[in-house]
């Protein structure tokens, strides 16, 4: 682990590589696993405007579940995450024709209907992030179902924080990734 200004960052976002391989894993990490896709406090104002831009490009049970119990939910450990159907999928998840689980909130972005791509905690996996009172942990989240991820990272040669730049600029700065940038480049010698 290192500190870089309020962040402590496991090096295994240096030491591990990572790019999602979609046609291997259908999306998995959206429809499996037993909670909600973390939003963040900030987000769910967001996620309430939004709804109604992104509705059009939900599934019926994605629909019913988010209108019968809201934008978002509370999770068994008492943090906001999207609601799931059937206790299973992200309610925002929608397939394409090769039934490869996709973001229906992404996509109304990619569409031009709304500004904000999706929940920070979706576009930054396989980082999780946890917020503590003085510090915020910045780790890697391995887990089977990206394994392929994880050997096309490999064969690619993509360390886990090149693949997520974006998404840990926009939760960061540009100032905290070029620091990441500097630790990393260290770090690896």
């Amino acid at each position: 682990m290192f500190q870089l200004g309020k962040t402590i960052v496991s090096e295994e976002i240096i030491e591990n590589d990572f790019v999602c391989n979609l046609s291997a894993c259908k999306g998995g990490c959206c429809v499996d696993g037993e909670a909600g896709a973390p939003v963040e406090d900030s987000e769910t104002e967001i996620m309430v405007d939004i709804y109604s831009k992104v509705k059009p490009f939900l599934r019926p049970e994605g629909i019913a579940v988010i209108e019968d119990q809201g934008a978002f939910v509370k999770g068994e450990d008492g943090e906001w995450e999207t609601p799931l159907v059937n206790g299973s999928e992200c309610a925002y998840v929608i397939f394409d024709d090769k039934k490869i689980a996709k973001c229906g909130i992404e996509e109304a972005y990619n569409q031009g209907k709304i500004k904000w791509k999706k929940p920070v905690s979706c576009h930054l996996y396989p980082i999780r992030v946890r917020e503590y009172t003085e510090l915020t942990a910045v780790n890697y989240h391995k887990w089977q179902i990206c394994d392929p991820a994880c050997a096309l990272g490999d064969e690619l040669k993509v360390p886990v924080y090149k693949f997520v730049k974006e998404a840990l600029i926009r939760k960061f700065g540009e100032d905290w990734y070029t620091e990441l940038e500097v630790v990393a480049k260290d770090h690896l010698k």
